[in-house]
């Protein structure tokens, strides 16, 4: 068995480190513009424009002892950016103005992590209401790749969702566990994707308080990947259909300390 010499190993740790970008909210600077510098281009979809208050904005979390993100969206008026009417959308991303880095280009694996917490009296509905997504960046970008999904039942679940490129290789409801364990309370999650069409996916989310796993799921071949894409890219916030309006309320979902992690 070869030892890897200390050279060589501080060479392999210095490119992983540089290659992790972290957002964390800092109190300090307009929540918008201190996203969108670190994500780059103007990486946050807000319905500013039927609404004109600040959907993400930052406050100190005695919990965790930090400042966090909290995604504010409305029953009225919010809608999806003056484009669609149906839905809501206040979320966060990358694309294609961000970073090299910061998007997942075939065959690379990429680690995500982040930190979110559902108000105790958080609302599932039947239709969607997406907490995270992974989307193809250009080309067949339609339907998420994957999405993290609260949805009503009884009991409410949280599930972990798959859509391949085709019909065939779409997975469906990958993990299902309730809801019930995620409010009111801080989760530290962990994503690790390599995006091919036969792809590998791991994902585990425990609780801060205690460190209880509440949801893993993994898969070593998994369609990650579209036609015609060039890189894929993660979104977080809250997108949400307005089909479903007697299941939707006001909420506030906060999030922290976003860490994109390309793996050399």
């Amino acid at each position: 068995m070869k030892i890897l010499s200390l050279t060589l190993l501080t060479v392999i740790i210095s490119m992983s480190v540089r290659a992790q970008v972290v957002l964390k909210a800092d109190g300090k600077d307009d929540a918008y513009a201190h996203i969108s510098q670190v994500l780059g281009g103007q990486a946050y979809e807000v319905p500013d424009c039927i609404h004109p208050v600040k959907h993400i904005t930052e406050e100190f979390d005695k919990e965790l002892n930090e400042y966090v993100f909290i995604f504010h969206i409305h029953v009225h008026p919010d809608n999806d950016r003056c484009k669609g009417f149906d839905r809501q959308r206040v979320e966060i991303k990358t694309y294609g103005p961000s970073p090299a880095n910061l998007k997942g280009e075939r065959g690379k694996i990429v680690i995500y992590q982040w930190k979110f917490r559902l108000d105790s009296n958080f609302k599932a509905q039947p239709t969607f209401t997406h907490i995270h997504q992974i989307k193809a960046g250009d080309g067949d970008d339609g339907m998420p790749i994957i999405t993290l999904t609260p949805r009503y039942g009884n009991p409410d679940k949280i599930e972990v969702i798959h859509n391949g490129s085709a019909k065939n290789t779409s997975q469906g409801v990958l993990k299902s566990v309730n809801l019930v364990d995620f409010k009111g309370t801080w989760v530290q999650v962990t994503e690790k994707l390599k995006y091919d069409t036969h792809g590998t996916y791991d994902i585990e989310i425990k609780r801060i308080s205690d460190g209880k796993i509440l949801l893993v799921y993994s898969s070593a071949d998994i369609d990650l990947w579209r036609n015609g894409t060039s890189f894929c890219r993660p979104k977080w916030g809250i997108y949400r259909s307005l089909k479903s309006p007697d299941y939707i309320r006001d909420e506030n979902v906060k999030i922290a300390d976003f860490s994109i992690n390309e793996l050399n």
